[in-house]
Protein backbone atom coordinates (compact mmCIF):
# COMPACT_ATOMS: atom_id res chain seq x y z
CA UNK A 1 0.00 0.00 0.00
CA UNK A 2 1.62 3.11 -0.92
CA UNK A 3 0.91 6.66 0.93
CA UNK A 4 0.43 10.10 -0.91
CA UNK A 5 2.06 12.70 0.39
CA UNK A 6 1.37 16.11 0.11
CA UNK A 7 2.99 19.48 -0.79
CA UNK A 8 2.16 21.83 1.57
CA UNK A 9 1.60 25.48 -0.78
CA UNK A 10 4.69 27.57 -1.03
CA UNK A 11 3.77 30.67 1.11
CA UNK A 12 4.06 34.22 -0.67
CA UNK A 13 6.65 36.71 0.23
CA UNK A 14 4.88 39.23 2.83
CA UNK A 15 4.82 42.64 0.92
CA UNK A 16 7.00 45.52 2.48
CA UNK A 17 5.73 49.04 2.51
CA UNK A 18 2.13 50.19 2.06
CA UNK A 19 -0.28 47.18 2.36
CA UNK A 20 -3.46 49.17 2.70
CA UNK A 21 -4.92 52.49 3.17
CA UNK A 22 -8.61 53.21 4.80
CA UNK A 23 -10.00 56.52 6.43
CA UNK A 24 -10.38 56.98 9.65
CA UNK A 25 -12.08 60.31 12.03
CA UNK A 26 -9.42 61.77 13.99
CA UNK A 27 -11.32 64.52 16.47
CA UNK A 28 -14.05 64.52 13.74
CA UNK A 29 -12.13 64.90 10.58
CA UNK A 30 -11.91 62.57 7.84
CA UNK A 31 -7.91 61.42 7.86
CA UNK A 32 -6.31 59.08 5.60
CA UNK A 33 -4.06 55.88 7.33
CA UNK A 34 -1.47 53.95 5.89
CA UNK A 35 -1.40 50.51 6.47
CA UNK A 36 1.85 49.02 6.47
CA UNK A 37 3.28 45.65 7.33
CA UNK A 38 6.44 45.52 9.75
CA UNK A 39 7.56 42.15 10.61
CA UNK A 40 4.45 41.01 10.18
CA UNK A 41 2.98 42.59 12.64
CA UNK A 42 0.70 45.78 10.59
CA UNK A 43 0.62 49.21 12.64
CA UNK A 44 -1.27 52.12 11.67
CA UNK A 45 0.99 55.46 10.65
CA UNK A 46 -0.89 58.62 10.55
CA UNK A 47 1.30 60.95 8.30
CA UNK A 48 4.18 59.79 10.24
CA UNK A 49 2.83 60.06 13.85
CA UNK A 50 1.37 57.60 15.94
CA UNK A 51 2.30 53.85 16.96
CA UNK A 52 4.41 52.36 14.52
CA UNK A 53 5.94 55.37 13.62
CA UNK A 54 9.77 56.20 13.63
CA UNK A 55 11.17 59.56 14.96
CA UNK A 56 11.74 62.27 13.25
CA UNK A 57 15.07 62.83 14.38
CA UNK A 58 16.98 61.85 17.70
CA UNK A 59 18.95 63.72 19.55
CA UNK A 60 22.15 61.18 19.91
CA UNK A 61 23.13 62.93 23.66
CA UNK A 62 19.69 61.79 24.83
CA UNK A 63 19.27 58.49 23.15
CA UNK A 64 23.12 57.55 25.16
CA UNK A 65 21.54 58.81 28.63
CA UNK A 66 18.24 56.91 27.84
CA UNK A 67 20.57 53.79 27.11
CA UNK A 68 22.15 54.31 30.27
CA UNK A 69 19.26 54.87 32.34
CA UNK A 70 17.65 51.66 30.77
CA UNK A 71 20.07 49.52 31.72
CA UNK A 72 20.53 50.58 35.38
CA UNK A 73 17.02 50.20 35.58
CA UNK A 74 17.28 46.68 33.93
CA UNK A 75 19.61 45.79 37.11
CA UNK A 76 17.49 47.36 39.32
CA UNK A 77 14.50 45.30 38.53
CA UNK A 78 16.59 42.20 38.56
CA UNK A 79 17.88 43.45 42.01
CA UNK A 80 13.88 43.93 43.36
CA UNK A 81 13.04 40.30 41.61
CA UNK A 82 15.83 39.33 44.15
CA UNK A 83 14.98 41.42 47.12
CA UNK A 84 11.43 39.52 46.80
CA UNK A 85 12.60 36.49 46.73
CA UNK A 86 14.43 36.76 49.41
CA UNK A 87 11.50 37.76 51.27
CA UNK A 88 13.26 41.21 52.29
CA UNK A 89 11.45 43.73 54.48
CA UNK A 90 8.33 45.17 52.31
CA UNK A 91 9.86 48.97 53.41
CA UNK A 92 13.32 48.54 51.47
CA UNK A 93 11.43 47.15 48.73
CA UNK A 94 9.27 49.66 48.46
CA UNK A 95 11.56 52.81 48.44
CA UNK A 96 13.74 50.49 45.16
CA UNK A 97 10.44 50.55 43.67
CA UNK A 98 9.77 54.11 43.95
CA UNK A 99 14.00 54.25 42.64
CA UNK A 100 13.07 52.42 39.54
CA UNK A 101 9.62 54.93 39.36
CA UNK A 102 11.87 58.19 39.11
CA UNK A 103 14.58 56.76 36.83
CA UNK A 104 11.80 55.66 34.45
CA UNK A 105 10.23 59.15 34.89
CA UNK A 106 13.72 60.50 33.93
CA UNK A 107 13.41 58.48 30.51
CA UNK A 108 10.53 59.64 29.87
CA UNK A 109 11.32 63.07 30.42
CA UNK A 110 14.06 63.06 27.73
CA UNK A 111 11.76 60.87 25.77
CA UNK A 112 9.32 64.05 25.68
CA UNK A 113 11.98 66.48 25.07
CA UNK A 114 12.99 64.70 22.11
CA UNK A 115 9.46 64.39 20.76
CA UNK A 116 9.04 68.48 21.14
CA UNK A 117 12.04 69.24 19.87
CA UNK A 118 11.69 67.57 16.43
CA UNK A 119 8.44 64.78 15.88
CA UNK A 120 6.44 67.68 17.22
CA UNK A 121 7.97 70.88 15.71
CA UNK A 122 7.99 69.01 12.07
CA UNK A 123 4.59 67.74 12.60
CA UNK A 124 3.76 71.59 13.82
CA UNK A 125 5.02 73.44 10.81
CA UNK A 126 1.94 71.33 8.90
CA UNK A 127 -1.63 72.73 8.59
CA UNK A 128 -4.29 70.58 9.42
CA UNK A 129 -4.39 67.02 10.29
CA UNK A 130 -1.23 66.35 10.95
CA UNK A 131 -0.89 69.38 13.20
CA UNK A 132 -3.88 68.34 14.82
CA UNK A 133 -3.29 64.82 15.43
CA UNK A 134 0.00 66.23 16.98
CA UNK A 135 -1.63 68.30 19.02
CA UNK A 136 -3.63 65.71 20.17
CA UNK A 137 -1.01 63.34 20.86
CA UNK A 138 0.84 66.03 22.98
CA UNK A 139 -2.11 66.63 25.18
CA UNK A 140 -2.15 62.34 25.88
CA UNK A 141 1.46 62.25 26.35
CA UNK A 142 1.49 64.91 29.06
CA UNK A 143 -1.32 63.05 31.04
CA UNK A 144 0.40 60.13 30.84
CA UNK A 145 4.06 61.81 32.57
CA UNK A 146 1.72 63.03 35.35
CA UNK A 147 0.46 59.60 36.01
Amino acid sequence: MGTSQKKAPAKKPAKKGLTAVSSVRVSGSLSLIKVCARGGNPAAVLDGIGPGAHAASVDSTLKVANLKHLRRIEGQVRGLAGMVEEDRYCADIITQVSAVRESLQSVARNLMRNHLQFCAAKAMQDQGMTREAMVNELMELVAKLRT
